[in-house]
């Protein structure tokens, strides 16, 4: 035997040195690289026939007396099942040979009178068994597995076991007893002695069909009516391993143990208990398993392993959703699953993966096939209803569901016969019913001339007793298989009379011969006249109406197909064929411009009258009106949100389908493993609230995916993206999904809520007529929030589209009213209205220390102090080496500087004094004071790309806009603004065309101010830097700025830092949190009474035109102190013109949240009647329905 083509594998088990050749990666497995494949398929009379990547024509194979029923093809091995119920395998014979090495050992023991001799003692071992000696196994003993296999030569001694010369040892091992470890030397207490004896056996039925031998002494399963193989991507190395499932007839399903390379029949075959009868089975590449039951629903084999190739449990999962009956067939791939239905659909399972192997919903195909099947590279095959062969196109990782179904049609035989799908062809144009109402074919043959004494014959559809609906096609039934291929499944449709002729373009036949039987497909009439000037060996019709739709055509399957006419497929099997969407295939390309168009899918839904009048048209491009899946990968990192809080790698998914109407939905997965079990999280994108980049330790990239449940819990889920880019990529992708799944499109409504992250973000909502309603309020947490490009401390804005920010650096910028997200385009196809923005943000660190008698000031703290550089808090150790900007879209522009501007002062090096940490600095040293601290800052800048538009040149501290009613109509839009000195400015010239206005005019003011607000009426209201409250008097459209200002008592004890004015109610926060709302405010007393406390807990407020009242909350109440942070919306509810002080809180998404502003909602709620409210029929909004539990890994989770 040669020993270059043996070496031993990491289990001891020999496997072919070819093994180890180039390999390619797919979808993250190696696999040998094939430059020759096969696509095997079975004919309705059990022929098999091999399909060659690059021969490009059907061979048959050369056993005329073998009858296959079903096959299935794995890396160059394929397994059938005869319809004498036995497997039959095929191994591709251009692999390198497969031997097999038998061995045996000899075993001696030496006594004194004859020395070693096989007289053993009673409790030796054998004198012939295997290595551990508890098996006998005498070289007569030793038969071949199956007639596939030869001896290559007699039994001899293995002369290297000993590791010495064997002339000297006869290549024996010694050792004391059995068992004990044995030695090349001999020795003078050596009692026993063994070698070993080899022979080789090589299978030699390589390229064709064998029996597996039955199982002797077990019992064999009972006849197998369906059969699988697939697992040979799940082992480092690709092909080495095959798992090979079956289904008897009783529905039990069987594995087929001990398939190992050099042991490619197996051993034996193991029941695997099911709850249910199983009809069909398939297995994937990797480790997915499904099956079909007999009532139509399907089952799911999990915890398929390599230690564990049976895999632990069953999942039932249901059928995809039609009237009557279920699925009859399904097909896995590595992450694929494909099933059909009882009507003949096929359907495509969203979501599949090795940590999700049930997957989470079913998407619906274009498309009628009796069976698929999913090959290499998860690429699709099936047979059509015309018993045809056909290739699902463009299937790519991104989407897996392909846009299309094309013809095989590769030459039959040695011929140069083309074998369509049945004989037919592929059709330029548009399908505009389902392929069951006529039929439509091009003669196999080619032959265009009549027989004599024939005439091309006209077929009338006008109603009459001559006419009969066409039969079913023949099709044999010599086997049971064949049977159940049809017996269960519907008839297919007669076809429907009507009063326009129609014209036979078959082969002619006699007047009194009977029409063909065939499947049905329709084709538009002007296609077909089309088609026949390209192809005019499809001949002419003789009469053709001008009102006629449909053109019918005999298909040309007469009951004996002969070898000529090509057969008439039943199963196909892609396992062995390696291409993918971009081989170049000569029989998956055809040149025949007859059959080069048209994607053969039949329409899912009734044709809508617009899409049946384009139907009239021909068109040369493939269309299909069917859903398609499109999926995009990745990797992250998520923070997980249970103890112990880390950082875990996953694998990250966005599965987005359209249907026919253009709609689309997508989920996001997350998959993970814990444990060395594989689990999953699911988040449906219709069900996102919010998409926030967020700050991380030791991330730079991470942003939080909010929903309804995941808000209410206020645990967001956090990913950290690999580099900004990805971060970016990920971010704009979800953002468009969102937008998609909610049919939001272009900028945003005039109605929007405005709100600004402590990051800066700008968000905004697209408000619904039940945010504001006085019942059936939608709550908070389900808000919709989308990211628009920009960065700023403050937005505020009215309902006539009039929008401002501040940059933190205090430029005013104005909204240009561009796409929602970053990089979209208008319909002119140029990026709308975007311009370049800057802003400037002021990082600080602390540094601190205490005094030591000793040394004095110094770094050296207490172990219970802060760090000697930290935050302000001292929670964080932040060293001038180790802070960065906020992302990488910051730049520092400045170096680390102190800061002697510190509330409290400081000395002249800037260092502030206390008695210890943490207590209140003050600039002064004391006796008393043992710590002190200094800030550092330094500067860094952004600069993107964002619809704002820079006004010059003021620095800002606050602005507001008027409030107003959707429909107003005022020729100026007032805007009140405060410098960063204090002074209160109003803008001229702001209309909706131009809401940046012409010029600022300066409004006299006795000190600086900090707030501002102009309200309905043109109410100004403005706070003092002393916290002192004023009132504009006589402000209005002629008169923009004015005549003075009148003081308003505070609350008592309380400076108020913030306010905002609504249509006829003024609330205000103080220093403290506490939010006031002004009692008594008239037409005739617009300065209002008295100051009332309404809550705590609040930081900013907004005040809308319909007197609408948010806030930004410092805190969620009863929400735990690890998962509360700072800055979370909340909503006024109850608010009205009979209760304006409100009646309670909702709080939504949070925290982080730093500005809001709904001075721009309108829109009024929906008000119902009390007598419709007490009987409970007033209409709820589609938008209140909570979102359902979700589920990870078949428990209950909360996203």
């Amino acid at each position: 035997m040669n020993s270059q083509e043996v070496v031993q594998s990491e289990d001891g088990i020999p496997y072919p040195a070819a093994l180890n050749a180039r390999k390619s990666t797919i979808k993250g497995t190696e696999r040998p690289i094939m430059s020759s494949s096969l696509l095997w398929a079975v004919d309705v009379y059990g022929k098999v026939y091999s399909l060659s990547t690059t021969r490009g024509h059907w061979e048959r194979d050369e056993d005329t007396l073998l009858e296959i029923k079903r096959v299935t093809a794995g890396q160059k091995r394929s397994w059938g099942i005869g319809c004498d119920h036995l497997v039959y395998l095929n191994i591709d014979p251009g692999e390198v040979p497969i031997r097999y090495r038998e061995e045996t050992y000899e075993n001696q023991r030496w006594n004194p009178v004859d020395g070693f001799t096989d007289v053993l003692l009673p409790t030796d071992r054998w004198a012939w068994s295997d290595l551990m000696g508890v098996t006998p196994q005498p070289l007569h003993s030793f038969e071949l597995p199956s007639d596939s296999w030869e001896w290559e030569g007699d039994w001899f001694v293995d002369q290297g076991s000993a590791g010495r010369d064997p002339t000297e040892t006869e290549s024996w091992e010694y050792a004391v007893d059995f068992p004990a470890n044995f030695s090349k030397e001999k020795k003078w207490n050596s009692c026993v002695r063994r070698r070993r004896w080899i022979r080789d056996r090589r299978y030699k039925a390589g390229g064709s069909w064998t029996k597996i031998p039955l199982d002797h002494p077990k019992k064999p399963p009972l006849p197998l009516c369906d059969i699988s193989c697939g697992g040979w991507e799940m082992s480092e190395k690709p092909g080495q391993y095959h798992f090979l499932w079956g289904v008897s007839q009783q529905g039990q399903v069987w594995f087929r143990s001990g398939m190992l390379p050099k042991v490619p029949e197996g051993q034996s075959w193991e029941e695997v208990e099911a709850p249910r009868e199983v009809a069909q089975i398939s297995a994937g590449p990797g480790d997915l398993l499904w099956a079909t039951l007999w009532d139509g629903q399907l089952l799911v084999r999990k915890g398929i392993c390599l230690d564990s190739p049976t895999g632990s449990s069953w999942v039932v999962v249901d059928s995809p959703p039609i009237k009557e009956g279920g699925a009859i067939h399904v097909a896995v791939g590595v992450s694929v699953v494909w099933a059909v239905t009882k009507d003949y659909k096929v359907w495509f399972r969203r979501g599949v993966n090795s940590h999700n192997p049930c997957g989470s919903g079913w998407v619906s195909i274009g498309g009628e096939m009796l069976m698929v099947d999913v090959g290499l590279n998860d690429q699709v095959w099936g047979v059509g209803e015309d018993r045809g062969l056909y290739f699902r196109k463009s299937v790519t990782q991104s989407q897996p569901s392909g846009t299309g179904w094309i013809p095989v049609s590769a030459q039959w035989g040695h011929s140069k016969e083309i074998a369509h799908p049945s004989a037919g062809c592929e059709f330029k144009g548009q399908v505009t019913e389902p392929s069951q109402g006529s039929v439509l074919t091009c003669d196999d043959s080619g032959d265009t001339d009549p027989p004599a004494g024939g005439g091309e014959r006209l077929l009338n559809d006008t109603p009459g007793p001559e006419f009969t609906p066409t039969p079913k096609p023949f099709i044999p039934t010599s086997d049971s298989f064949i049977s159940s291929l049809v017996a269960d499944r519907e008839p297919l449709r007669p076809l429907t009379p009507t009063p326009l002729p129609l014209t036979s373009l078959g082969p002619p036949q006699g007047e009194d011969s009977e029409a063909t039987p065939a499947p049905m497909c329709n084709v538009d009439l002007e296609v077909a006249q089309n088609l026949q000037e390209e192809c005019p060996s499809l001949g002419k019709a003789e009469v053709i109406e001008p009102g006629c739709s449909v053109a019918t055509y005999a298909l040309g399957l007469e009951p004996g197909v002969g070898v000529e006419d090509g057969p008439v497929w039943a199963w196909i099997s892609g396992g062995a064929c390696d291409i993918d969407h971009k081989a170049q295939i000569s029989w998956l390309t055809p040149s025949d411009p007859c059959s080069t168009a048209l994607s053969i899918a039949p329409v899912e839904l009734e044709a809508s009258p617009e899409v049946r009048a384009k139907a009239t048209t021909a068109s040369k491009e493939p269309v299909e009106r069917s859903t398609s899946v499109w999926v995009c990968k990745g990797s992250m990192r998520w923070w997980r949100d249970w103890k112990p809080y880390r950082w875990v790698d996953v694998g990250v998914a966005l599965e987005q389908s359209t249907d026919v109407t253009g709609k689309k939905d997508a989920i996001f997965f997350i998959y993970y493993t814990q444990y060395d079990e594989k689990k999953y999280l699911q988040v449906f994108i219709s069900e996102v609230t919010a998409l926030v980049p967020v700050l991380r330790e030791n991330s730079h990239h991470a942003f939080a995916v909010y929903t309804a449940e995941r808000t209410k819990n206020r645990w967001p889920l956090v990913l950290a993206a690999q580099t900004e880019k990805d971060k970016t990529d990920w971010l704009s992708l979800l953002a468009v999904s969102c937008c998609e799944a909610r049919g939001l499109r272009g900028p945003p409504c005039r109605q929007a809520l405005w709100s600004v992250t402590s990051k800066g973000d700008v968000m905004v909502h697209e408000p619904s007529p039940y945010l504001e309603a006085p019942t059936n309020t939608l709550p908070c947490d389900m808000m919709f929030w989308l990211q628009v490009p920009g960065h700023l401390r403050c937005v505020e804005c009215n309902s006539l589209g009039v929008v401002w920010g501040i940059g933190c650096d205090g430029t005013a910028w104005v909204y240009s009213g561009s796409g929602r997200t970053a990089g979209e385009v208008s319909n002119q196809g140029e990026p709308g209205n975007l311009h370049t923005q800057t802003d400037v943000r002021v990082v600080y660190i602390y540094e601190n220390q205490r005094w030591n008698p000793m040394t004095g000031y110094t770094d050296k703290l207490l172990p219970t102090d802060r760090y000697p550089w930290s935050d302000d808090n001292g929670f964080t150790e932040c060293t001038k080496s180790s802070m960065h900007p906020p992302s990488t879209q910051w730049t520092w522009v400045t170096e680390w500087a102190v800061d002697f501007g510190v509330p409290g002062g400081t000395d002249k090096e800037g260092w502030q004094y206390a008695a210890d940490f943490p207590v209140m600095f003050h600039g002064n040293k004391s006796l008393k004071d043992f710590v002190r601290r200094r800030r550092w800052f330094r500067t860094c800048k952004i600069t993107l790309s964002a619809p704002w538009q820079e006004v010059p040149p003021i620095p800002l501290s606050d602005v507001t806009v008027l409030p107003c009613l959707a429909q107003s109509n005022l020729e100026q839009v007032p805007v009140w603004a405060l410098s960063d000195k204090g002074d209160v400015l109003c803008r001229l010239g702001v209309t909706t065309e131009n809401p940046s206005g012409s010029a600022w005019l300066h409004v006299g003011t006795d000190q600086p101010f900090k707030s501002i607000c102009i309200g309905g009426g043109h109410q100004v209201w403005a706070i003092a830097r002393d916290g002192a409250v004023f009132y504009r008097g006589s402000v209005s459209a002629s008169n923009p700025a004015g005549e003075c200002w009148y003081h308003i008592p505070s609350p008592p004890r309380q400076n108020l830092r913030q306010l905002s004015v609504g249509r006829t109610s003024v609330y205000a926060v103080d220093e403290n949190s506490n939010l006031w709302y002004r009692q008594g405010l008239t037409p005739s007393y617009p300065q209002g009474s008295a100051w009332e406390l309404i809550s705590n807990n609040v930081t900013k407020v907004s005040v809308g035109p319909l007197d609408q009242v948010w806030v930004i909350a410092d805190r969620v109440p009863n929400c735990p102190s690890e998962l509360s942070v700072p800055g979370a919306i909340g909503h006024r509810l109850g608010v009205g013109p009979m209760q304006p002080k409100g009646q309670s809180w909702d709080y939504g998404l949070g925290g982080g949240w730093e500005h809001i502003s709904v001075r721009g909602n309108a829109t009024e709620g929906p008000r119902y009647s009390a007598a419709t409210i007490l009987t409970g029929n007033n209409p709820q909004s589609p938008l209140l329905t909570r979102p359902p539990t979700l589920q990870e890994n078949g428990k209950a989770v909360d996203l």
